[in-house]
């Protein structure tokens, strides 16, 4: 298994919370050098959202590295969910929303009439905070994007589920029962096998909405596992509220705070040495 030194932020100090409303965040986000010299593989330029009069982000611009995990900390309504789901249109269907800005996949833009939102998807799988597997077997859970586009080789079928289970660290436990419903796995193996049909059609991105939210230490660590092993393939992009978590699993942090980007820069120093009092107040347990 890939191991990664495993970075605790300081112990929480005293004193009173520092939270600052939406429009006292008046300086733009703090990016770290170190992210600009990497090659990017995902851009969000100044992006902005509204659920009709209310904005949940304000201008947010960062890239992603390629092959990186990136983690979106900060508290509750901080827009983390919000900003993940914007990048492969998964808010498309709420009323009343509306963006502004841009969000780029290898350059082209993900936020036009013209795009091709399945086929986004495809190249940006999602795995939520609640396993989702569908009510069929392990078998065409893990092959359903394909039979989407209509693949139906078996061989390629096969390799495909086994490729697949074997990148979510799941195939020795479930090769002899592939044909069995999908829902009397366990819930960490659930959540592994939606892992498993996000990267059955190899996505150049993978997008984690806290997957493991809903899950035991034991399933966790499973899981955090599994995300040092998809980088080496992957970029991984997850959405956290557990600084330990962030800690254990990213390359790099962005912070979060009222919709805001306030800091993003490697993980290790928006733990150790954040630039920002808004990150030292966060990471010292002062606020959120």
């Amino acid at each position: 298994m890939a191991t990664r030194t495993r970075l605790l932020p300081p112990a929480p100090r005293g004193g009173p919370p520092s939270a600052q409303a939406p429009d006292e965040i008046t300086a733009p986000a703090t990016i770290h050098d170190e992210i600009l010299r990497e090659p990017a593989v995902l851009e969000v330029d100044r992006f902005s959202l509204w659920y009709g009069p209310r904005q949940a982000l304000f201008d947010v611009g960062m890239s992603v590295p390629e092959k990186r995990v990136i983690a979106l900390l900060g508290p509750s309504g901080c827009g983390k969910s919000t900003l993940i789901r914007s990048l492969n249109r998964l808010n498309d269907l709420i009323p009343n929303l509306r963006t502004s800005g841009d969000i780029r996949l290898r350059g082209e833009s993900v936020i036009g009439p013209d795009v091709d939102v399945i086929n986004l998807r495809k190249r940006m799988g999602m795995v939520f905070q609640k396993s989702n597997p569908f009510p069929m077997s392990i078998y065409e859970n893990v092959v359903f994007p394909l039979r989407i586009d209509g693949i139906g080789d078996k061989v390629v079928l096969d390799e495909t589920v086994e490729r697949a289970l074997r990148s979510a660290a799941l195939w020795e436990e479930v090769k002899d029962r592939l044909q069995q419903s999908a829902l009397a796995l366990s819930g960490g193996q659930q959540q592994r096998l939606c892992i498993a049909r996000a990267i059955a059609a190899n996505p150049e991105v993978v997008l984690m909405d806290e997957p493991c939210s809903a899950l035991d230490p034991i399933a966790t660590a499973k899981i955090e596992d599994l995300i040092l092993e998809l980088q080496q393939e992957y970029t991984v992009v997850i959405v956290t509220h557990n600084m330990q978590q962030a800690s254990r699993v990213s390359d790099y942090t962005a912070l979060l705070i009222f919709g805001r980007l306030i800091e993003y820069g490697p993980t290790a120093d928006i733990f150790q040495k954040p630039r920002r009092q808004e990150t030292a107040d966060y990471v010292q347990g002062r606020f959120g």
